[in-house]
């Protein structure tokens, strides 16, 4: 008798329920915007995270095309100091810079 295998069950099967979430539109298609520009500092802010880190198209709902134009947008905002690298201030957490403290 041969092993029978199960069907892998999906991730939205798992999360128990019939709710249909519809995705989100990438906001460079629906303005019908071609390239995402460095130049154009509060639409990038939208794709930032408040750590400073590029948020991934599950979180912003872009398209792939337009996901890899802003990660390379911002990387050049950055490079020429429209954007930040990372958060300005804030809470300091500890972690790792805090073990040489008492030196």
């Amino acid at each position: 008798m041969a092993k029978q295998r199960r069907r892998p069950v999906r991730r939205r099967d798992r999360k128990g329920g019939g709710t249909s979430t519809r995705r989100k539109s990438c906001p460079y298609c629906r303005d019908k915007i071609d390239q995402a520009d460095y130049k154009d500092v509060s639409m990038l802010r939208r794709f930032i995270s408040d750590r400073g880190k590029i948020r991934s198209r599950r979180i912003t709902g872009a398209c792939r095309r337009h996901q890899s134009q802003v990660a390379r947008a911002v990387k050049r905002a950055r490079e020429l100091a429209l954007l930040p690298y990372v958060a300005e201030g804030g809470d300091h957490r500890g972690g790792r810079g805090d073990r040489d403290r008492d030196r």
